[in-house]
């Protein structure tokens, strides 16, 4: 974690990583859950606020194909 993330950082996106909104918002990529996520959720949830500092993406946007 040399790159400035810690691990409470670590935690706290683990935690968007695992939320039911934040998947949804992810996997579907439209609709009113997407829209909160885009809008309310990334700017006051600690949480997905991590998820972005630890991914290098915002909480709404799709996973990369693996």
């Amino acid at each position: 974690m040399s790159d400035g993330i810690s691990a409470k950082d670590q935690k706290y996106a683990n935690l968007c990583l695992n939320c039911k909104l934040c998947n949804h918002a992810r996997k579907k990529q439209g609709g009113p859950v997407f829209w909160i996520v885009k809008h309310v959720e990334g700017s006051i949830c600690p949480a997905c606020k991590a998820y972005e500092r630890v991914h290098g993406r915002k909480a709404h946007e799709p996973l990369p194909e693996a």
